[in-house]
């Protein structure tokens, strides 16, 4: 299985006030652990920076992200995850731009989406996207 983890999961993992036991962020540490193939994007990556303050905390952010290969969306990509809004939108789902574009890119690249955010379940009802589920 090739993942897509999201910047929900990245910040859980990256920050040491959370524990250490949340499912999603020992699946990402397995994987990455084990040598399953995770990708990110360079949504993501400007995401967590601009969560994230200070230049160590970027310096590492900049750092673990750059070992993961990086897909990079097309002008197709673009135009399908602008059908994939508007057909949530038509079933009174909202989605944000860039999610639509993170759940495009998961589509396309046949991956699983591994992220805590629930907006995601509501696509995947209405799509092909798939999200990794907690044991």
């Amino acid at each position: 299985m090739t993942l897509l983890a999201d910047t929900s999961v990245w910040s859980l993992a990256m920050r040491r006030d959370q524990p250490a036991d949340n499912s999603f962020v020992s699946r990402l540490t397995h994987a990455l652990e084990t040598g399953e193939r995770v990708l990110t994007t360079g949504l993501i990556l400007q995401e967590l920076l601009q969560g994230f303050y200070g230049p160590k905390a970027q310096e590492q952010i900049v750092d673990r992200l750059s070992a993961l290969p990086l897909i990079v969306p097309d002008r197709q990509d673009h135009i399908a995850a602008a059908a994939l809004r508007n057909v949530c939108r038509k079933k009174g789902i909202q989605v944000g731009t860039i999610d639509a574009l993170l759940a495009q890119l998961c589509i396309r690249h046949e991956l699983v989406l591994l992220t805590t955010d629930d907006d995601f379940r509501h696509v995947a009802r209405h799509s092909e996207l798939r999200l990794w589920e907690s044991p």
